[in-house]
């Protein structure tokens, strides 16, 4: 969404990141180093370029290599400002909606604090515990980009053609200028965004570029539909949904990482069942999000989950190049 009424605010937004960028590069904001590398995901934009389903693929991929993986994350939403371990049977107001779909997905611990090192630091203590195997291992920084207080080996950036003609925020969604794009050791593009892989290079890029998939698993459900989600980019759910052959009677949009109440649910099953739908469905995020608030919806308008899946074209390729990143 551009606010261009905001734009005479980006000179002040722009000062501001060149001021902070100053203090970084000068010392007087540490970076710290854990004893472990730190694998960066993370992206320009305010949201929705699938940089938790990509965290997932990697954790799972790198863990298939005798990696030893753990998850950092801020922890979006939670109560409590003290490092934590996720509880997969937690909530999100305990730990944050992200780090709780990867723990679900990954079977890995994710650990949360307001600092990432504060999470490193606390993984790395319980790490050390199990050292018996000798695996080496690895942390993954979900949305990492922008916290550079935290040293990393490879910064992996996620761009698509949106974000590639987007501007600063306040005016447009950019956390950081196109310039930002220098500090990332790999590309990652949707799979699709052909010609965006031939101007980043006709721009200058030359170190790797990543094509991505997106699936979205539908699952079996009879049509018409009602669909409601809380993410950033809300019309990619409902134009997934559609092009699986969905049928939406009729669809919700609600603030990203927003808290259901049991007022939202009750206006949801109503407008469902007024426009004649079959079952109600939302995305794995805010199905988390929901909690217990999920048993809410009736049998004869069930919830169901359809499932974000991001694959990385020639994985293999892929994986072997981030681990010799990381053992060179």
């Amino acid at each position: 969404m551009k606010r261009r009424w905001l734009a005479p605010l980006t000179p002040l937004y722009r000062l501001a990141l060149a001021l902070r960028n100053r203090r970084i590069e000068n010392g007087s904001e540490p970076v710290r180093r854990l004893r472990y590398p730190v694998v960066s995901i993370g992206n320009l934009s305010t949201g929705g370029a699938g940089k938790t389903p990509l965290t997932i693929a990697l954790a799972l991929a790198l863990q298939k290599h005798g990696l030893r993986v753990d998850v950092l994350s801020r922890g979006y939403g939670r109560q409590s400002k003290l490092a934590a371990r996720v509880n997969p049977n937690g909530t999100a107001e305990d730990f944050g909606d992200e780090p709780l779909l990867i723990a679900h997905e990954t079977n890995l611990p994710v650990y949360v604090a307001p600092q990432r090192y504060d999470a490193g630091l606390l993984a790395e203590s319980e790490q050390s515990i199990s050292e018996q195997n000798h695996q080496p291992i690895v942390h993954l920084l979900d949305d990492g980009f922008q916290h550079r207080q935290l040293y990393r080996a490879v910064d992996i950036l996620l761009l698509n053609r949106r974000d590639w003609q987007d501007t600063l925020l306040p005016a447009g969604n950019l956390r950081e200028p196109l310039s930002a794009i220098h500090r990332a050791n790999v590309i990652a593009i949707p799979a699709d965004e052909q010609e965006l892989a031939n101007e980043l290079q006709a721009w200058g890029w030359q170190r790797p570029i990543w094509r991505l998939r997106r699936n979205l698993e539908i699952p079996t459900v009879s049509s018409p539909v009602a669909a409601f989600c809380g993410i950033a980019r809300p019309e990619q759910f409902f134009a997934g949904l559609e092009a699986a052959g969905l049928h939406l009677a009729a669809r919700a949009a609600f603030p990203d990482h927003h808290r259901y109440t049991a007022h939202d649910l009750d206006r949801l099953i109503s407008t469902a069942h007024a426009a004649g739908a079959k079952a109600v469905i939302t995305t794995e995020k805010d199905l988390v999000r929901l909690g217990k608030l999920a048993s809410t919806f009736p049998a004869a308008l069930p919830l169901r989950t359809a499932h974000l899946r991001i694959e990385i074209e020639d994985q293999a390729a892929a994986i072997d190049w981030l681990i010799n990143r990381l053992v060179s």
